[in-house]
């Protein structure tokens, strides 16, 4: 949603939210048009490799559907998601897109893999052989992809059971599509580990005759062309979180959080905000009561006591400390310097945003962005902006779990019925 006020109006663009908006507690909105120029600037990276786009855990807190459906319209052919169930919401948002679900294959799941079609990224051949049984049975000819541990030591075949299955490749007709593994460390430039998986997955890759292959993700794109093989899968940096810590972010800010004062007050030289008394006033201090905490993904690490500043905010244009503990559903901030007039009760506080990056953030709440994002605003309005006007805005409070989308006309299953299934 494009927000655009009436030339003929006073109304700021705040006040056009708050307007819009009168009962709202905070405001998460999200640049559509920021992730597609990520999007574009990670393809362009990577050429000629295809940049597909990881939306899972809804699309990093950002929203599956709006947001696949944007890069769909701006090309992204190919998405990765973590279930089946986020699989779906893809679907809806990209009915020709061709859809990864990270988390596998389960016996009994091959009817809901086929309905929407979805291919299982098969990591065990346990699955693999699961799988088989599936295809035969249903005749269904989906495709799967492959995933080889190289060293991440979590999900994936080995190198030695990946090579158990090469004469399988050979033999042809095999339905696998894609080869894939996952850097570990990829964010560091310099990491040795990246050059040791580097050379495991080419090795054993280059025996997938004519299955395409893929092991970048987000900072995998920046090790440079010999990482990126025929696909690249990012993530993260699509919502601007930075792929290249140890550099300048490259990337756009997606998210812009906002969060209203419910009340201003004043307190004097040496009293205490928040729980466990733990930030004193050193002066007499104008608080800034905030409707935001971390049932809201605002987490009380961010917190400030007596030995710690905390993390800022910003308040009428200009940075502000957080005083005392972040609570649940409150952050206090301290609003001294400000001008009495510049800050009242219902006015709105910017959390991300204004220069205030999802990286400071993370910082200040001792974790990563990816974190941040998937816990922002779970009690918020969302508002999109962007994307071709193709996405609509949320007039309700996101909800907490993936949304529940069916495809259109998803592809029938063959008239022959699986029966039960054994490892």
């Amino acid at each position: 949603m494009n927000i655009v006020t009436d030339a003929k109006s006073q109304l700021t663009p705040e006040a056009s939210l708050l307007a819009a908006h009168p009962t709202a507690s905070g405001i998460l909105t999200i640049d559509l048009d920021a992730i597609i120029a990520n999007w574009r600037k990670l393809e362009k990276t990577a050429v000629p490799a295809e940049c597909a786009a990881v939306v899972k855990a809804n699309a990093y807190g950002c929203g599956a559907e709006q947001v696949s459906r944007a890069l769909a319209k701006a090309g992204c052919k190919t998405f990765f998601v973590a279930s089946v169930e986020e699989a779906a919401a893809v679907r809806a948002a990209a009915p020709e897109a061709t859809v990864y679900s990270l988390g596998g294959f389960f016996q009994n799941t091959g009817d809901a893999y086929a309905r929407i079609d979805c291919k299982p990224v098969i990591g065990d051949l346990n699955e693999l052989a699961e799988w088989d049984v599936f295809c035969r049975r249903s005749g269904w000819s989906g495709g799967a992809g492959i995933h080889i541990d190289t060293g991440m030591n979590r999900l994936g075949l080995t190198v030695s059971e990946a090579q158990g299955i090469i004469p399988r490749i050979n033999a042809g007709d095999h339905g696998i599509t894609l080869v894939m593994s996952h850097l570990a460390s990829a964010e560091l430039l310099n990491n040795p580990a990246n050059a040791k998986q580097l050379a495991s997955f080419r090795e054993i890759a280059s025996l997938f005759t004519g299955v395409p292959a893929s092991l970048a993700n987000s900072s995998g794109v920046f090790l440079g062309a010999q990482f990126q093989f025929e696909m690249v899968r990012p993530g993260c940096a699509l919502y601007g979180v930075n792929p290249t810590p140890e550099a300048d972010n490259p990337m756009q800010q997606v998210v812009d959080l906002k969060a209203r004062i419910v009340q201003i007050r004043n307190i004097d030289r040496g009293e205490t905000v928040g729980y466990g008394g733990t930030w004193t006033a050193r002066r007499p201090t104008r608080l800034a009561i905030v409707s935001a905490g971390y049932a809201d993904g605002y987490f009380r690490a961010a917190s400030a006591n007596d030995g710690t500043r905390g993390a800022e905010v910003v308040v009428a244009g200009k940075r502000c400390p957080i005083a005392g503990r972040v609570s649940m559903d409150l952050i206090a901030v301290d609003v001294t310097d400000l001008d009495k007039n510049a800050v009242r009760r219902g006015h709105m506080v910017t959390l991300i945003g204004e220069g205030i990056t999802v990286d400071e953030v993370a910082h200040h709440f001792g974790t990563i962005g990816y974190e941040v994002l998937t816990s922002l605003g779970r009690r918020f309005v969302r508002i999109y902006k962007g994307g071709d006007a193709v996405a609509a805005r949320s007039d309700t409070v996101a909800e907490t779990s993936e949304p529940a989308a069916t495809p259109a006309a998803p592809p029938p299953l063959p008239a022959a019925e699986p029966t039960a299934m054994s490892t």
